[in-house]
């Protein structure tokens, strides 16, 4: 299960009402379900196994006893059976050293930095702060460590001047605080959507339009919470809203550039695929595979090898722009597209040329 931008495992075999020889723990709720009105009977344990990634029924019965599932502020046995309108509450336990960050020696690729604030270019496939199942190897555990040699402390803030993420694995600028006037200035600034957020992706289709825009809001997935979901009647959620831009077109997929005028969980991921365009290689949102082009092998092929280069949503966040905490003037900050990226735009540029000198 997903509680932020990375997968998260929600069971532990400890029982939350103890203390241990580690301290106290913490219940903190980590999923909420609804039923539906029209749920048929099905005992819980197999109604949760469907909708938890990575659980087993031995697991959701333990936590069932050990008190970390509650169905309408109750706690139920596993052979309870689920109806119309129950209220589900799934809890996770931690120790309070799983809040600690632990520094790590990790390379970090540092576009700016002074006294005031750091601009990280983050690389795929790094995390950006720790969770529940990954609590090493992240940015903030690199950033820790990083400010620790500079003598740079910056107290009681678990997430080491973190005012906003990126996901995973897309690549491209983070601005890390690293003074708690800067932290909250910088906070604010993203709180009331000034910050300049320009992102390039590569999006299955040929878009209609050259530019747009496109307003739904967003929330957790009402069925499987990992994912995050576009409700354009905005009945659940909050309000999303991206720009879009073409920059260039390549017959099946697509090039533009994006522009957040908020800052959503997976924002530009679901809302190109709510119209129809999602993201090159998305394996969460339906972009891993042909979405769009021809049955004929040799096209399969090409797009198999791209999947290869680039086995990641292809999405770059290309420039940050914002009022410095300090000096108070604008500053804006950009990112070269990475080498993956920049190969696969390549090749379709390639493949599309040579369709068309054939067809012209």
């Amino acid at each position: 299960m997903s509680i932020d931008n990375e997968a998260e495992d929600i069971w532990e075999d400890d029982d939350p009402e103890t203390e241990t020889e580690e301290g106290p723990q913490e219940r903190v709720e980590r999923l909420r379900i609804v039923t539906e009105k029209r749920q048929e009977p099905l005992r819980i344990d197999k109604f949760l196994m469907n909708r938890l990634e990575g659980a087993t029924r031995n697991k959701v019965q333990q936590a069932i006893d050990d008190g970390h599932i509650l169905v309408n502020d109750a706690a139920v046995k596993a052979n309870y059976k689920v109806r119309p309108g129950d209220t589900i509450v799934v809890f996770e336990t931690r120790r309070p050293e799983s809040q600690e960050i632990i520094p790590e020696n990790i390379p970090l690729n540092i576009a700016y930095e002074d006294d005031s604030l750091m601009i990280i270019n983050k690389p795929a496939g790094m995390v950006v702060h720790p969770g529940c199942g990954n609590y090493s190897g992240t940015l903030v555990n690199g950033l820790s460590y990083y400010l620790q040699q500079g003598n740079v402390a910056i107290e009681g803030l678990n997430r080491v001047g973190l005012v906003h993420r990126i996901d995973k694995d897309t690549t491209g600028l983070v601005v890390i605080g690293k003074t708690e006037q800067a932290m909250a200035h910088l906070a604010a600034q993203f709180k009331k959507h000034t910050v300049h957020r320009r992102y390039i992706a590569l999006v299955w289709g040929d878009m209609e339009e050259d530019e747009g825009t496109i307003n739904a809001h967003i929330g957790r997935n009402q069925r499987f919470r990992k994912i995050m979901d576009a409700y354009p009647d905005g009945d659940h959620g909050k309000e999303a809203i991206t720009h879009y831009k073409v920059l260039e077109r390549f017959n099946y997929v697509t090039l533009v550039e994006l522009r957040l005028e908020t800052g959503r969980t997976h924002q530009i991921r679901v809302h190109m695929k709510l119209i129809g365009h999602p993201l090159f290689s998305d394996t969460t949102y339906g972009g891993d595979r042909i979405v769009k082009g021809t049955v004929f092998n040799k096209y399969k092929q090409f797009v198999e090898n791209c999947f290869a280069i680039l086995p990641r949503q292809a999405l770059h966040a290309k420039e940050l722009g914002f009022t410095h905490p300090t000096e108070n003037k604008k500053v804006m900050f950009t990112s070269d597209l990475p080498a993956d990226m920049t190969a696969v735009i390549e090749r379709w540029r390639v493949y599309t040329a040579g369709i068309r000198t054939k067809t012209g």
